[in-house]
């Protein structure tokens, strides 16, 4: 993309911006598919693009009409990013020129850049914090959620002679399947646990082993569904002699010297694995405690925030927290209305939202003044770890690489540069620990600061 500043009148700038082919390609096929997400529609079948889908799941006729907006302004903060600023609040894009995926086009983004604030003080803070701590018994927990991982079905021994198969029973099953003269290998099997009732099966076959005993064999047909060589759904009928081999319960392991050896060999021992878990649960107990001290001490220094911050970047932030609260939401399938309810109604919501937005921003500005003012920098380490805490499941070099990727470089380097900032805070800080009630006193004098 090539981009050039055309006017700048104080913080206000004019881009004028000149995008690739593949770079019109790739952000209308990103909206295609943020579309589709945000919609729920079904994956694409097999040989059958997103256009397609569209189509038969929604009647969409022309979906790139329907997103064409959105993959414009995907284009802007691109734009911006080649320039290497900051803005106070997303930009938008105009166009220039028709947009056609796989061609050039031109637009002009107009960006507010973002503003410098000052603090009243550039001292260090001083925090109350309570003290580092670590709950042992998570190893325990930890042990046991193994354990329910490599749970297994054993035999039944105590399981009565008279016993029928009920929904929700465990059992052990020797099958032979055939369509016609076919042997269905996938179905058919010498001995396969299945549990009644769960509706692995279709209705026919549920149906069928409900109420056999252990040793009884049954003979039966039922239906299922299934496609032909052209993918057209169709009814397959199936032709089926079921062994009940014996009831099953599920057994988990315990965890000692000899699982641990056969299972872990990596590990001396169960003693080996427990300390290996123990620091495990402490690097993140630690990472979550720093995580901590850093909100305590970004937050007093919000105190010392001075300006006033324009409407506009008040309500992009809002927007934005809306946004991503009805993604997680969709996610849980609870509905904004419902949300809104549980959280006091419509009012008590709304301050409360304004509040999170000024306490999100001041802070975000706040930073940004005791980075500036102490000559800070960043490094690619730094961002690294602007990335881990974004998201700690994803390489931070692969985040990193689809930040810029999509405009976003802008975006990670602000976060990179609050979060030395914030790291900076905390190492200057006057951090005095609050100790708990039974422990006040055995305190001696001093021992309140690191």
């Amino acid at each position: 993309m090539k981009v050039k500043q055309i006017k700048k009148d104080g913080d206000h700038v004019v881009l004028e911006a000149v995008a690739t082919p593949q770079e019109t390609a790739q952000v209308l096929q990103a909206a295609k598919i943020a579309f589709a997400q945000s919609m729920g529609m079904k994956p694409p079948a097999q040989g059958q693009t997103i256009d397609q889908a569209a189509e038969e799941q929604m009647g969409i006729k022309n979906l790139g009409s329907v997103v064409e907006a959105s993959a414009v302004n995907a284009l802007a903060p691109m734009a911006v990013d080649k320039r290497n600023i900051i803005p106070a609040f997303p930009p938008k894009a105009a166009a220039k020129s028709t947009f056609r995926p796989g061609e050039e086009f031109r637009f002009e983004v107009e960006v507010d850049l973002k503003p410098e604030y000052e603090l009243t003080s550039y001292e260090p803070v001083h925090i109350k914090a309570q003290p580092f701590s670590m709950n042992d018994s998570l190893v325990d927990h930890q042990l046991e959620e193994m354990a329910e991982r490599y749970t297994a079905y054993v035999e039944d021994e105590d399981a009565a002679a008279d016993r029928t198969v009920q929904k929700g029973d465990h059992i052990r099953i020797a099958m032979e399947a055939k369509e016609g003269d076919k042997e269905l290998k996938g179905l058919s099997t010498k001995s396969r646990t299945y549990t009644a009732g769960e509706g692995y099966m279709p209705e026919g076959f549920e149906q069928a082993i409900l109420g056999m005993k252990a040793g009884e064999t049954k003979e039966f047909t039922f239906e299922g569904p299934d496609f032909d060589k052209d993918m057209n759904e169709r009814t397959q009928v199936i032709d089926a002699k079921v062994t009940v081999l014996c009831f099953e319960k599920e057994q988990a392991p315990t965890i000692d010297d000899e699982w641990v050896q056969a299972n872990m060999p990596m590990y001396k021992g169960i003693d080996d694995l427990r300390r290996d878990m123990a620091k495990g649960i402490e690097r993140q107990a630690r990472m979550e405690y720093d995580a901590y001290l850093r909100q305590l001490a970004a937050a007093e220094l919000a105190s010392r925030f001075e300006g006033k911050i324009a409407d506009e970047v008040y309500e992009a932030m809002r927007d934005q927290m809306v946004a991503n609260i009805r993604m997680d939401l969709q996610q849980q399938g609870m509905t904004w209305e419902q949300f809104v309810e549980q959280n006091g109604g419509e009012q008590q919501f709304s301050m409360m939202l304004m509040l999170q937005v000024r306490q999100m921003l001041t802070q975000g500005f706040a930073l940004d003044a005791w980075f500036r003012h102490h000559g800070l920098s960043v490094t690619d380490d730094d961002i690294r770890e602007a990335c881990r805490a974004l998201n700690p499941q994803v390489n931070p070099d692969q985040l990193r690489k689809q930040a810029e990727e999509s405009g976003q470089g802008f975006a990670l380097r602000e976060s990179a540069q609050r979060l030395r900032a914030n790291n900076d805070l905390v190492e200057t800080a006057e951090v005095e620990i609050i100790e708990a009630p039974d422990q006040a006193g055995s305190a001696t004098e001093g021992d309140g600061e690191l």
